[in-house]
């Protein structure tokens, strides 16, 4: 055990959180982050600092990922205390347990927590709170409720989330994405993986990197040791995928992304990946688009928005791409949409009929729309192989597979810069069904 001092990756995010402690009186910060940087032993350093010294009653809570996560970010707690230096007068303990510590002399003290199916933390009062490995808590919305709940917006209040990245559209990677576009309360903080002075190895003589990788390290101005730990790094999650390993692989730039945006592109596990979405989002020169105009509608009544977006040619988005609130009623959905198709007129419009959608479905054709085509997501896929036996599981999985094309096209494609349309796409995830596919029957009308 060494005394504790700060790499520069703990620097810069200390830097970062007392400037903004200085300049709002609280703290809010998400911070995105390479694995093993040391941001769980600098937040339980700072809290346990705070606590200690605090003259009046302060509680710090602990939210992680999982079981183990938890008992080691409390035993980091434990240790401080345990090794805290005898001439600073090491305070006594009125409590110590398994998920609670408290000091004697003034009544602060930390309480720890797993994220699972029940919120926790709802009804208890705290001016600290650390979530850690946020991407990867289940239902994280509910439990960043009940956590935000219990620590008030007032000065003196410290919120620290962090996490390595887990694909896109989840609660984690909103908030990152909100902070960075500066539409929210909270401030992103991201430190790249060649911070780190142990993600270095000495370089063989003779070792001639890969272009892909040379052009990376030129990217990101690596020195040759940093560029060849990440190669070797990269060589496991590559051979594990069974992907080649000539350039940086999509899991190696999750776990130990050079850049925030690195992180969220190649993230999770997508049929339709972040980095061909990414790629559409960001074209250097604006796509027009020709031929007919197809408009999609995927209806809800409650909870869920109603999707609506248009397609023509090689864009996507460009005369609508928008989420309404259904406002509980099949009736005020197909009102919405109508007044879609009034204004647009497009060629066609597909419409989802599974549950609701039926029902907004039979309301436009009462009224007397034209050009409507029903398309039942469930429903069986149309494409078929050359034996005879289906080549999907449903229909939504076929026209998956055709937008994945349509992402893949040589031209090039556009959509609109929106995460939550991002998130949308990329939601799906590519894996094994095992023989679970329909049975096609000889003779029928497909």
């Amino acid at each position: 055990m060494l005394p504790f001092r700060f790499n520069r990756a703990q620097e810069y995010v200390h830097a970062k959180i007392e400037a903004q402690r200085e300049r709002l009186g609280m703290v809010r910060v998400i911070v995105v982050k390479a694995r093993q940087q040391g941001f769980s032993t600098y937040v339980q350093g700072r809290y346990y600092h705070r606590l200690w010294r605090t003259g009046g009653s302060k509680r710090a809570f602990i939210l992680t990922h999982s079981d183990d996560a938890t008992s080691n970010l409390f035993r980091m707690a434990k240790g401080f205390q345990a090794l805290h230096p005898p001439e600073l007068l090491q305070p006594k303990l009125k409590a110590g347990n398994a998920k609670e510590l408290i000091f004697e002399h003034n009544g602060s003290g930390y309480a720890v927590a797993t994220a699972g199916n029940a919120e926790v933390g709802r009804s208890a009062t705290f001016q600290y709170f650390h979530g850690s490995e946020v991407a990867f808590w289940p239902n994280a919305e509910n439990h960043v409720a009940a956590s935000m709940q219990a620590v008030g917006r007032i000065k003196g209040t410290e919120v620290i989330l962090e996490s390595t990245a887990n694909g896109i559209g989840n609660f984690f990677h909103r908030t990152a994405m909100a902070a960075l576009r500066g539409q929210s309360d909270f401030e992103l903080i991201f430190t790249p993986w060649h911070w780190s002075a142990e993600y270095e190895m000495a370089c063989p003589d003779g070792w001639d990197a890969p272009d892909e990788w040379m052009a990376y390290a030129q990217m990101h101005r690596l020195t040759w040791e940093q560029l060849y730990w990440a190669y070797c790094q990269n060589r496991i999650f590559a051979q594990a995928e069974g992907i080649p390993d000539d350039k940086p692989s999509p899991k190696f730039r999750q776990e130990y992304p050079a850049t925030v945006e690195e992180a969220f592109q190649s993230s999770g596990n997508s049929f339709i990946t972040a980095a061909q979405v990414v790629k559409a989002m960001k074209v250097e020169k604006e796509i027009v688009g020709h031929g007919p105009v197809i408009l999609g509608v995927d209806p809800s009544r409650n909870g869920d928005k109603v999707g609506v977006i248009d397609r023509c040619g090689r864009r996507m988005g460009s005369r609508i791409a928008d989420r309404i609130d259904p406002g509980g009623s099949v009736v005020y959905v197909a009102d919405q949409i109508g007044a879609i198709l009034n204004r647009i007129r497009p060629d066609v419009c597909n419409i989802d009929v599974g549950g609701v959608g039926a029902g907004v479905y039979d309301i436009l054709v009462d009224r007397g729309y034209k050009n409507l085509n029903a398309v039942n997501f469930g429903s069986r896929p149309i494409s078929a192989a050359p034996t005879g036996e289906y080549l999907y599981q449903n229909r939504r999985a076929e026209m998956y597979d055709a937008m994945r094309e349509w992402f893949n096209s040589d031209a090039g494609v556009q959509i609109p810069d929106d995460d939550g349309l991002q998130g949308d796409i990329c939601g799906p995830l590519w894996g094994s069904w095992g023989d679970t596919l329909p049975e096609r029957k000889p003779g029928a009308d497909h």
